[in-house]
């Protein structure tokens, strides 16, 4: 079985997209190889940064995790954008899900989130687990517009 993958860069002068060919099988292992391995960096930046902000901060609320995921947010948000079809930036696809999918897919936490949410209602702190709704949909999502306009800047 085929799977075609479209690729960007060298041999290549105009940017068009080269369709090539590659064994679904063999391509899908090696995908969840790669992934595998970025989901694991992201965890691992996850469990220092988090804990640092804990350390720092107390962890009445979870400050690390809110940290990690609006910091996730905006480097996803800037990545998408610098190496879409029309950013600057020329990554292939494998290294593209690579860091998309594993790095930052293992490096923000909405499980944790979640969990940490629901914590805080269990424990009757209605209102923190409100505050820590609203502040990490909504910085999340102020994050990744931000990383987008950031990737605008770095595209012209």
């Amino acid at each position: 079985m085929q799977q075609n993958v479209v690729e960007y860069g060298i041999g290549n002068p105009q940017f068009r997209p080269i369709v090539v060919r590659e064994p679904m099988q063999a391509s899908f292992l090696a995908m969840s190889a790669w992934i595998a391995l970025g989901s694991a960096i992201g965890g691992v930046l996850r469990f220092w940064c988090s804990g640092a902000v804990a350390r720092a901060f107390g962890e009445t609320f979870p400050w690390g995790t809110l940290l990690v995921n609006v910091v996730g947010s905006f480097l996803i948000g800037l990545f998408a954008f610098a190496t879409g079809p029309d950013g600057r930036l020329l990554v292939g696809p494998t290294a593209r899900q690579f860091v998309m999918i594993g790095v930052f897919g293992g490096y923000t936490t909405f499980s944790s989130f979640s969990l940490q949410t629901l914590n805080l209602a269990r424990d009757g702190e209605s209102a923190l687990a409100g505050a820590n709704i609203l502040l990490s949909v909504g910085l999340c999502l102020i994050s990744v517009w931000l990383g987008h306009a950031a990737g605008l800047v770095f595209n012209r």
